[in-house]
């Protein structure tokens, strides 16, 4: 399994964590990404757009606000995120553990 850590991804604030489940033999060109992801306090994933794709989260741990194409709402485990083509979104870590969710972008 491949780890990154990537600083300010998408113009958010410190690190987001990626641990790829597949890799880009096994997504087939049919999925952009299959992933747990990892915003651990403090951090946040900036605001930015899907094209050409959609993006599904999973929350499995941690308290977030969630910028769904402008509007903000709360996010916990077991909620479920979804953006289509042409809408964005941004998730932020409000809580004190990490926020750790899957991940996975379907190619249109």
């Amino acid at each position: 399994m491949k780890v990154e850590t990537i600083e300010n991804m998408c113009g958010g604030k410190g690190h987001v964590i990626i641990k790829h489940i597949l890799g880009e033999k096994e997504l087939n060109g049919k999925c952009g990404l299959y992933a747990e992801v990892v915003i651990e306090p403090g951090c946040t994933l900036g605001y930015h757009e899907h094209h050409n794709e959609s993006e599904t989260y999973y929350i499995l741990s941690g308290t977030g606000d969630y910028d769904d194409n402008g509007t903000v709402r709360p996010v916990k485990a077991g909620d479920i995120t979804f953006t289509p083509d042409g809408c964005g979104h941004g998730l932020v870590n409000t809580g004190n553990t990490d926020l750790v969710f899957m991940a996975l972008i379907i190619l249109d």
